[in-house]
């Protein structure tokens, strides 16, 4: 197996090469005077089982293209087969038509992963509100690794919350899955709140079962934070409720337009996240997550 990285997250790949033993391709990514995007493999992959890794966070047309090309390159070089990991992949929430007219962009990044050569598709805490089954939808070998556990597992160890005494909290029942995970490495209880989008930057969150908080720990997970308005009101309800403490572990922090101080104004004490988007709040590397859905595709050694 070779990892060839992306021009996305070289640290990323070179963790996950480490720990798969795997080598890891050299990579010539440039731009032409007019803006395209060059792409050349460095590395003789014929006959290897090809591991393409890119996080598509930010800038999510350049990095798809990026990948429908390399993941082109390494089919024609004679590659055994080629994965792709997605450690962030984008255009998932458009998962179906809610306007006449509109793509669904799922299904069509979807589709062109595929006529790419991709023979397997790897992502990390994917964002899927609707789609219950994206293997369905990819049409290929599929698995969605979680970064939860490791990002519980790091709140524990760093101080941030006491499991005894803690509650782990999804923002909306979207995220309760992401609680459940979070709340099975720390052997705490788990609960969701209810949001309700008023548009495009604006939701209302709710409780509508008990969520008991007061004088407890809440570490509230989630995949994604964008503009943060779904955690900052999150937070005020939690806190608003009696917590002691309010913790914020997320898979992808994209933090645009100043989530993060916008977060931590409302009182969140910490967010913290993994490396699939690398920024200041990057405490966990999501490399073992990747790994292990490697090798339950039969790709990685022990």
């Amino acid at each position: 197996m070779i990892i060839v990285p992306g021009s996305s997250n070289g640290p990323l790949a070179y963790r996950v090469a480490k720990l798969t033993g795997a080598r890891l391709a050299k990579v010539e990514y440039r731009r032409f005077p007019d803006g395209e995007k060059y792409v050349r493999v460095l590395d003789d992959v014929g006959g290897e089982d090809a591991v393409f890794l890119q996080s598509a966070a930010l800038s999510p047309d350049e990095y798809l293209v990026e990948t429908f090309l390399a993941s082109d390159a390494l089919k024609d070089l004679g590659a055994r087969s080629v994965t792709v990991v997605l450690s962030y992949f984008p255009y998932a929430r458009q998962d179906e038509r809610f306007k006449p007219g509109e793509a669904v962009s799922l299904v069509t990044v979807s589709k062109l992963l595929r006529s790419a050569g991709a023979d397997r598709l790897v992502t990390v805490d994917v964002h899927r509100h609707r789609v219950l089954d994206m293997s369905k939808l990819v049409g290929i070998p599929y698995v969605d690794a979680s970064a939860m556990p490791l990002l519980a597992r790091y709140a524990a160890d760093a101080g941030l919350v006491d499991p005894g005494r803690t509650v782990v909290v999804g923002p909306d029942a979207e995220a309760e899955q992401w609680a459940e995970l979070a709340s099975r490495e720390l052997g705490a209880e788990h609960a969701a709140l209810v949001k309700t989008r008023l548009g495009d930057r604006e939701v209302k969150v709710s409780v509508t079962r008990g969520v008991d908080v007061r004088g407890r720990d809440v570490l509230l997970v989630d995949d994604i934070i964008s503009t943060g308005g779904t955690i900052r009101e999150a937070s005020k309800l939690l806190a608003g409720l009696g917590a002691r403490r309010i913790v914020v572990g997320v898979t992808h922090a994209l933090l645009v337009e100043n989530a993060l101080e916008k977060i931590l104004e409302d009182g969140v004490e910490e967010v913290f996240s993994s490396d699939t988007v690398p920024n200041q709040t990057t405490r966990v590397s999501a490399a073992p997550a990747i790994a292990g859905a490697l090798r339950s595709l039969g790709l990685a050694g022990g």
